[in-house]
């Protein structure tokens, strides 16, 4: 693992209707089998794990990350692009109000077994 970061920060604008600014702090590399955890200050984790095929990009959607207090929700933007955003769970009033603000339409949420198999089920009518 090597973290390179950029001093200062790059800064760019974000958002369509209401602007903001996000901070692109660094750069990390990570080998194959290497994993990162993001800390918030309530105490939730966020891991990202690379893999010689690519990234495992959360933790299990309905196991570890519900454990560190964070819900996945697929959503999608103006332009037909579609995001995962994780949700620390207490600050969903928060995101409704981004999601407002963006405007971004929830898809699915993805935090639950039952939404999950729902998802799984509704894959499989379609094949």
């Amino acid at each position: 693992m090597k973290f390179e970061p950029k001093n200062p920060p790059r800064e760019f604008e974000v958002g369509y209707d209401i602007k903001g600014v996000i901070r692109d702090c660094g750069s990390m590399r990570l080998a194959p089998d290497e994993q990162v955890t993001f800390l918030t200050e309530d105490g939730g984790e966020y891991d990202l794990t690379r893999k010689d095929w690519g990234f495992y990009a959360t933790p299990s959607l309905n196991g570890r990350l519900a454990g560190f207090n964070l819900r996945a929700v697929l959503v999608k933007n103006r332009v037909e692009r579609y995001f995962v955003l994780l949700v620390e769970r207490g600050k969903e009033e928060a995101f409704d109000r981004y999601i407002r603000q963006e405007p971004l339409k929830i898809v699915a949420w993805l935090d639950s077994l039952e939404a999950l198999q729902a998802l799984e089920t509704a894959l499989e009518r379609r094949s």
